[in-house]
């Protein structure tokens, strides 16, 4: 009984390493969970990493992971690369998150959808060190100034850079 099981344990573990080395065009891939509250609008989630190659471009992601208290069928969100030497880049952001039919966009079987939404798209990081990326969700009502405090229906928030091919 308990050799069955170890050789199962090896089992997983074997395919779990071999899907993620499959995975050769990342070179940074992380989550941050969303308080089950919600994303607050003063939260801001931080990345941090760093860049040793400033010669082949890269391709960079905004993962989002949302279940069905997501009430909205886009998402704005604002974000901050902040470079080594103190460099930044602000920038506002507008996602589709649903379709026409309010069906929510994105992958997976259950009611977690997952969408890898692009940032930037084939750019070549100037320096090589330490950087920053920032984001913050900046959802408001239709007619309405102030921003939505408590946004329900993000579960987590991943930021992903990958190789070009």
């Amino acid at each position: 009984m308990t050799k069955t099981l170890n050789n199962n344990i090896v089992i997983i573990l074997l395919c779990a390493c071999f899907f993620i080395s499959c995975d050769k065009k990342r070179v940074f891939d992380t989550y941050t969970s969303v308080s089950s509250s919600g994303w607050e609008a003063n939260s801001t989630i931080d990345f941090n990493f760093e860049v040793n190659d400033t010669i082949q471009p890269k391709n960079l992601f905004i993962n989002i992971r949302n279940n069905n208290d997501y009430d909205y069928s886009n998402l704005f969100l604002i974000t901050e690369l902040n470079f080594p030497d103190g460099q930044k880049i602000i920038d506002t952001l507008e996602y589709d998150m649903a379709d026409k039919t309010g069906k929510f966009l994105g992958t997976g079987f259950s009611e977690i959808k997952e969408n890898k939404l692009f940032y930037k798209e084939n750019i070549t990081f100037p320096a090589t060190g330490n950087y920053t990326f920032k984001v913050s969700q900046a959802m408001r009502k239709n007619g309405k100034i102030k921003g939505i405090a408590v946004l329900e229906g993000i579960t987590e928030v991943g930021f992903r850079i990958e190789k070009t091919q």
